[in-house]
């Protein structure tokens, strides 16, 4: 978490796609700051390891297997979350990714489906059942992780079609999110991450690519799990109360605009 110290003690978090990269990043720092955190991953493995790591150092997590695609298994985990804690104060949707670079003409439309359902459905459906809790108590925080993909492409940079399409969808419905809830106290807002060194990234991406993403950065490195964390607390935070409906780049200055 760095020197910057935030404070969610009494508070709720459920953090989709915990078991890695940033998702796990942000599940550990809430629980650091107080927090009780419910890690929500496919992989039971290491999910489960995220929340017992959390808890080895007197912090509060649990973890809830789901398909995050699958809508009943989304509001189960959700309702569940909400009923064990009595509230339910932060969502912050991590889940995501694809798995292969790929050009249009390459994309077969099984690819589409999945990738989209994984990085812009999921989102959809854990917002849809988590909202009726943040009316409820009058109060919450939604952080939806975009992609600078999903803001602009780079020529020559190969990517995912749906992937970036996917993720263009979750900054536009970040925006209808806050336009929706900023009357019942919840602000929506989603960060757009330059490429980061997450476990999924250094699997897709091979040393050329990103050594050449670190260079062209303006800070001269690729970005690391922790640049995303802290800017994930904030805007969860008291101080971020009045900053909704935005997407904050965060992405070394790679992209200006």
């Amino acid at each position: 978490m760095g020197k910057t110290k935030f404070d969610f003690a009494g508070q709720v978090a459920v953090v989709t796609g915990g078991a890695r990269g940033i998702g796990r990043g942000s599940a550990e720092a809430f629980a650091e700051a107080g927090a009780r955190v419910y890690v929500v991953d496919l992989d039971e493995k290491d999910g489960e390891a995220v929340a017992q790591g959390v808890r080895a150092k007197g912090g509060k997590a649990a973890f809830l297997a789901c398909d995050v695609t699958d809508s009943k298994r989304v509001k189960a985990v959700i309702d569940q979350a909400a009923a064990e804690a009595g509230r339910l104060d932060i969502l912050v949707n991590s889940a995501g990714g694809f798995w292969q670079q790929l050009t249009v003409e390459e994309t077969s439309e099984e690819e589409w489906d999945k990738v989209v359902d994984l990085n812009l459905k999921s989102i959809f459906l854990s917002c849809k059942f988590a909202i009726p809790h943040f009316k409820k108590q009058n109060y919450g925080r939604i952080v939806n992780i975009g992609s600078m993909a999903g803001v602009s492409v780079f020529p020559g940079a190969l990517s995912s079609p749906p992937y970036s399409a996917a993720k263009a969808g979750i900054h536009s419905l970040t925006r209808v999110l806050a336009v929706e809830l900023g009357k019942h106290g919840v602000t929506a807002n989603a960060i757009a991450p330059g490429t980061t060194a997450t476990e999924r990234v250094v699997a897709v991406r091979n040393a050329e690519q990103m050594a050449m993403i670190g260079r062209n950065t303006l800070v001269g490195r690729i970005a690391q799990v922790e640049d995303m964390v802290g800017w994930v607390l904030f805007l969860c935070s008291p101080e971020g109360g009045y900053f909704t409906g935005q997407t904050v780049a965060v992405n070394g200055g790679r992209f200006l605009h």
